[in-house]
């Protein structure tokens, strides 16, 4: 039921309101800025370029002006009935990994990157198959990322297939679940196959997803034909959808952050209700890309306090409205792994995990979500580690009657290292970073080389690379797959293109 909140602000029927930004008098409660999405979206309404959705709305009961459509409050509540609490996600043996679902946070690695920093001439290039390689196998190698993505768009295939290839190349590489995402609509039944075919069949693939998509609105309140066939394609698929809208504020959304983060509860309410109305209960994730916007550059600031304030406050609706949450946190806008890096990256990770996103998505990313990079992606991993251990506190460990009795035994001993309560707890209690993190100090440091992190780093990556090999695929899985990219890439490529791809993907 809509019920009143305010004059004119009608808002879901939810429990008590939740506050975006508690130490303020001015704080906005989730209540509210759900109350005002509801009304953009039955007053502004929501452009759909696809037409076959238009025609899904239509018939529910939405009102239609040629693209521009109209959502009432009682679809989108409908909406919020039907949608699950909680999304699980398997590895390729059929393992659960990933529970999406109260305050639980997987880190997935920022995806889609046109770019990768080469380690060797410090610049940025377009990737290539072998970079796709390297990246699923670093992921694989690194346990805190519970799930990869497909991170880099191979610049050495066409673009026609450059969403479907890095999938085949993630599905080579790692047996984690995937992020991933289409480029073209044409794209998710290659997709969709392929993924079957490693699950062992499409009713196998329903019931154990070993994949999310996103699918990404534009701003202001518009989706596209391709994003809105992904969206409906993976609900009757039974593959979870992450529906992400990237509101910049002062730019494609109000300047005001409030309002971004009401423009971007409507955008994913729209995305929801469409996705709802195409299969009822079928998986799906509230993604969050809302940032700040730098008028100087003119491009928006995935690293800036501003952003994590938005994205903190659109997880917060998510959790409100009982849906699984997303947001790209943990990157950095800087064009190196440097300091900068580091510091927009781990206070990211940190609000992320503080704020119980569920699906973090980010790590090994720099320049704007442009360019995607290997050593930052182990530097990440580190940080990833230590928000964890952030977000887990200080418990009480052993029983309180033992406390005093146990600093006893330390001052009559000289110290507490050889105490068996130190034995018993201390590897339980203390964080204890990789080796790209040195905690040596003087002399010992000294004879190890004195390295330093980003001297050790490409050299971390490189031994993780020849150290870890990823579990192979049977070969008849493989050779599925590889005739599923084939038959995709036929009417796109050349024969003689298309050997030359082949080649690369095995050898």
């Amino acid at each position: 039921m809509i019920n009143p909140v305010g004059p004119n602000r009608p808002t879901v029927n939810i429990p008590a309101p939740v506050k975006i930004n508690e130490p303020s008098d001015k704080s906005i409660d989730a209540g509210y800025v759900i109350g005002e999405a509801v009304r953009i979206l039955e007053e502004i309404g929501l452009q759909v370029e696809n037409k076959e959705v238009v025609s899904l709305l239509h018939a529910a009961g939405a009102k239609v002006n040629g693209k521009k459509v109209y959502l009432p409050g009682a679809l989108i509540e409908q909406a919020l009935k039907t949608a699950p609490s909680q999304v699980l996600v398997y590895d390729r043996n059929g393992k659960p990994v990933m529970d999406l679902s109260g305050n639980n946070t997987y880190f997935t690695p920022g995806s889609a990157a046109t770019q990768i920093l080469d380690p060797k001439s410090g610049t940025a290039r377009p990737p290539t198959t072998a970079d796709l390689r390297a990246f699923a196998q670093l992921i694989d190698a690194l346990p805190r990322y519970a799930a990869q993505s497909t991170g880099l768009v191979s610049g050495d295939v066409p673009e026609g297939i450059a969403d479907s290839y890095r999938l085949y190349i993630a599905l080579l590489n790692s047996s984690k679940p995937i992020v991933t995402g289409t480029f073209r609509k044409e794209s998710f039944a290659v997709m969709h196959n392929m993924l079957a075919i490693v699950a062992g069949g499409k009713d196998k693939l329903r019931e154990k997803p070993l994949a999310i998509f996103d699918c990404c609105l534009s701003s202001p309140l518009k989706l596209g034909d391709d994003q809105a066939q992904s969206l409906i394609d993976c609900a009757r698929a039974g593959i979870p959808a992450e529906i992400i809208s990237a509101p910049l504020a002062g730019a494609t959304a109000p300047a005001t952050f409030a309002d971004t983060v009401i423009q971007h509860c409507a955008e994913n309410l729209g995305g929801l209700v469409i996705h709802q109305l195409a299969a009822p209960g079928a998986p799906v994730i509230y993604g969050g890309c809302g940032m700040n916007f730098d008028m100087r550059s003119a491009m928006p600031s995935s690293g800036a306090a501003e952003t994590m304030l938005i994205q903190g406050a659109c997880a917060k609706v998510g959790k409100y409205l009982g849906l699984p949450t997303h947001g790209y946190m943990g990157l950095s806008d800087s064009k190196f792994v440097n300091y900068r890096a580091g510091v927009e990256t781990a206070v990211g990770l940190i609000v992320a995990t503080q704020s119980g996103i569920n699906n973090i998505a980010g790590p090994g990313m720099l320049s704007h979500i442009n360019c995607q990079s290997l050593e930052k992606l182990v530097l990440d991993h580190e940080a990833c580690r230590m928000s964890d251990r952030l977000k887990s506190g200080i418990v009480l460990r052993d029983d309180p009657s033992l406390t005093l009795s146990v600093i006893r035994d330390g001052i009559e001993q000289g110290g507490f290292m050889s105490l068996p309560h130190t034995l018993k707890w201390y590897q339980k209690e203390a964080f204890f970073p990789s080796g790209v993190i040195d905690r040596t100090v003087g002399n010992e440091w000294q004879a190890a080389g004195e390295n330093n992190t980003q001297q050790s780093t490409p050299d971390c990556v490189q031994a993780l690379l020849a150290s870890h090999k990823p579990e192979p695929l049977p070969e008849h899985i493989v050779a599925s797959l590889t005739e599923c990219m084939e038959q995709a890439a036929q009417s796109l490529v050349p024969p003689a293109s298309l050997k030359k791809i082949v080649e690369r993907t095995v050898n």
